[in-house]
């Protein structure tokens, strides 16, 4: 009897449990199959947009190589705008600034290519992107600006290129210094598999000037002449006599 009675009471106790508790269980079974299923449809948007902006870029890959300007900028935005969380839009950017280039618009390549390194994340197709710009900014004679945009960045893992990079900044700068060391540390990259090539970054370092420029005012510290020496008779040169040949 008192095992029914201990029976009865333990039945009790749970009804009194589920009538205080009873709608927190149901409702964190609800709120955990909700997350669940938002998860895979979150899952299912994200593998949508992929697909969709995987289309978009081949589409915009053939228009580039079909040297079609206009369609390629239409299919770029579009990646843009719509796709802009996606790889796809770096790599996008990437192929628009190569088709600016090939039509001598350098500036819209450089533009497109600084856009892309404004972007949060796609850390390896900024590398590219970074690469890109330099080589951009030297066909502008803009050396400073290669400077400024690479450095920091010696140690990537485009770490050879971006140095030869550098080191043609400097010698433009007449920072023959700086040069040589930014060749030099392309030189180390690895000759079982090169990056860059080593054969004609030494033609650079062996072309630079033993000397950098001569600072502005360097002209003025020389000693001027004794003006109150006479030369000697036999040191007097008469001046060339013109022969009327322009060559």
């Amino acid at each position: 009897m008192d095992e029914l009675l201990s029976e009865k009471e333990q039945i009790e106790v749970m009804r009194d449990w589920w009538r205080e508790n009873g709608r927190y269980v149901i409702g964190g079974i609800v709120l955990g199959v909700g997350i669940l299923v938002g998860w895979n449809q979150w899952k299912e948007y994200r593998l949508t947009a992929r697909l969709e902006a995987s289309a978009r870029y081949e589409t915009l890959a053939k228009q580039v190589s079909g040297g079609m300007l206009e369609a390629s900028e239409a299919t770029a935005n579009e990646l843009y705008e719509n796709y802009g969380s996606t790889s796809y839009a770096a790599l996008a950017r990437l192929a628009m600034a190569r088709l600016y280039m090939d039509r001598g618009r350098d500036q819209d390549a450089a533009d497109t290519l600084n856009a892309l390194l404004a972007i949060r994340g796609g850390a390896e197709s900024q590398m590219v992107g970074r690469l890109r710009l330099a080589k951009i900014y030297l066909y502008q004679d803009k050396p400073q600006d290669v400077v400024d945009l690479l450095s920091g960045f010696e140690d990537s893992a485009f770490a050879a290129r971006y140095n030869e990079l550098l080191g043609d900044a400097h010698t433009a700068l007449g920072q023959i210094t700086d040069a040589a060391a930014a060749y030099k540390r392309a030189m180390a990259d690895d000759p079982r598999a090169p990056t860059v090539n080593r054969s004609l970054i030494q033609m650079k370092i062996v072309d630079l000037p033993d000397d950098e420029p001569a600072m502005d005012g360097a002209a003025a510290e020389e000693p001027a002449a004794d003006e109150s020496v006479e030369p000697a008779a036999d040191e007097i040169v008469e001046p060339a006599v013109d022969s009327g040949d322009d060559q």
